[in-house]
């Protein structure tokens, strides 16, 4: 799992039929510290995050995972929305 924080939406009027009603999110990657890192990646949202955001993704096969339809393309979904962050750095 990684956290992102949800710096925008992608709007897709043709995509593949097992991605149909999903929300597709851009999470940049953040660290614990709240500072961003890497490039943002394109994740299904599953939990109903919003922009500005903290959530927590996965990528893989963990994120084809996370939807309830099988073999659908996804290489990250968003499973969590941050509320707290505690770090003992």
């Amino acid at each position: 799992m990684q956290l992102g924080q949800v710096i925008g939406r992608v709007t897709a009027t043709r995509k593949d039929e097992r991605l149909v009603g999903t929300k597709l999110l851009v999470a940049q990657p953040i660290r614990l510290d709240g500072s961003l890192t890497g490039e943002p990646v394109i994740a299904v949202d599953t939990v109903g995050a919003g922009i500005g955001e903290r959530v927590i993704y996965v990528m893989g096969s963990m994120a084809a995972r996370a939807l309830p339809e099988t073999g659908a393309p996804v290489d990250a979904a968003i499973v969590g929305i941050i509320d707290t962050l505690d770090s003992l750095n």
